[in-house]
């Protein structure tokens, strides 16, 4: 019963056949293989929209070099106070733009908000060389409690990064996840709602390592490529990144595993709600599920081979735990941890 992140399981069996494939015969390097053109067209047809595409392997590398390219070292980049660019980056996404701030800001169920980030920019006045200047928004989609913004709310929080200018990216490791929440296309959840940016992520959700940054303003690539290459994240043997994304979106592959890692969080969720000393600490909307429980309940679980983090540390008997399902996740996993959770401790 591993559920201490989607990334503990593999890769979907097809793309790892789409990889074996593509080791037949040779190719060009260095992205200029017929593969990699085949993802360009197949975003370009997901999207409805002509974007520009980069593969890379890790979402720190895609999220730093993303936000490195739309901010100079002077910048700011608003974020929420949990997104994973703060908490679990390790610095990234400033040492990658040499300096630009991060701007962590609180907000409802791990979200950004109008008000929130309006407040955020009193305190950069423009134009102050003493200050750092705001450059980019950056949400998080789904969030790292399990929450997705709604198209409204994508869309109320591009009004203000337009009104002042900055550019709005979004951290997509898990877009699948949310964009199944959402139940809507992918353009609408993205550059129609107002994002100018996507860190477009698969390795939660079927890949072995595939990645990739789609901009969907030509003007905004500046000056990716030489960025991606001086970081070390433009692969020579591009083809075998790439292939993993084409194989991911094939015949909507990837909302299906997102789908279905979804469903086992709701089965959780709901098994869990049943619980006496269970309480569900944010709404499950997409993989996670955030719970806090009795220590005895907590200690039984892991005894019984249970798999999880814990979220905060132990309070008054309790702990806040969270549960992640992936699109490998055995049902019988969920059925057996929710079994074991509802025993009456001896």
């Amino acid at each position: 019963m591993n559920f201490t992140s989607d990334n503990a399981y593999g890769a979907s069996p097809e793309i790892l056949a789409a990889l074996t494939a593509a080791n037949t015969g040779a190719a060009a390097s260095y992205g200029a293989d017929a593969v990699t053109a085949e993802l360009r067209a197949r975003m370009a047809e997901l999207f409805e929209h002509e974007v520009a595409v980069y593969p890379v392997t890790t979402g720190t590398a895609a999220n730093s070099l993303a936000l490195a390219t739309l901010s100079p070292p002077h910048g700011a980049i608003l974020c929420h106070a949990l997104s994973h660019i703060v908490v679990d980056e390790c610095g990234a996404p400033e040492f990658f733009t040499h300096g630009a701030r991060l701007v962590p800001i609180e907000g409802r169920n791990a979200k950004l908000e109008p008000e929130g980030i309006e407040n955020a920019l009193t305190r950069f006045p423009v134009g102050n060389v003493h200050s750092q200047q705001p450059k980019v928004i950056s949400l998080t989609q789904a969030t790292e409690a399990g929450t997705c913004y709604s198209l409204d709310e994508i869309t109320a929080i591009a009004r203000v990064a337009h009104k002042h200018n900055l550019k709005l990216h979004m951290d997509g490791a898990r877009f699948a996840n949310a964009l199944d929440f959402l139940g809507c296309s992918p353009a609408d959840a993205t550059w129609r709602a107002g994002i100018d940016v996507l860190s477009f992520g698969a390795t939660k959700n079927g890949a072995l390592g595939a990645e990739a940054v789609v901009f969907f303003n030509a003007e905004d690539v500046r000056d990716f490529e030489y960025r991606r290459k001086a970081a070390g994240h433009l692969l020579s043997k591009m083809r075998f990144v790439s292939v993993q994304l084409v194989s991911y979106l094939e015949g909507g592959r990837w909302l299906a595993t997102a789908k279905r890692a979804n469903a086992l969080a709701q089965a959780l969720a709901k098994g869990l709600s049943q619980i006496g000393g269970a309480e569900l600490a944010y709404p499950v909307e997409a993989n996670a599920v955030f719970v806090t429980m009795q220590d005895e309940t907590v200690a039984r679980l892991r005894a019984a081979g249970a798999r999880f983090l814990d979220w905060a540390p132990p309070d008054g008997g309790r702990t806040l735990i969270r549960l992640v399902c992936s699109f490998a996740t055995p049902e019988s996993d969920v059925a057996k941890f929710l079994e074991t959770a509802k025993e009456k401790s001896g």
